[in-house]
């Protein structure tokens, strides 16, 4: 499990064109962030922190839960192991 690995899974279930429309953050605090710009054709995603739209602060265990299925989002939310602003 490591920010790498999390970006990548991130670009290959993002596609070079999707629906999404929007910059989008995931912040893991002091293991770094991943920026999605799905704007840009092709979409953009990288590690770069850069004003987003929506941000996702979370930890990168949990960020990792969640992109396999480990980690319900909504019970991810309600349990407070993600917040979102924006």
């Amino acid at each position: 499990r490591s920010l790498q690995n999390c970006t990548d899974k991130i670009r290959q279930k993002l596609g070079q064109d999707s629906s999404l429309h929007a910059r989008l953050k995931f912040d893991c605090g002091h293991e770094g962030v991943i920026f999605v710009d799905a704007l840009a054709q092709p979409h953009v995603v990288d590690n770069q922190d850069r004003q987003a739209d929506c941000t996702v602060s979370l930890s990168l265990d949990d960020l990792c839960a969640l992109l396999t299925g480990e980690l319900n989002p909504v019970s991810g939310f309600m349990s407070g192991k993600l917040k979102v602003a924006g």
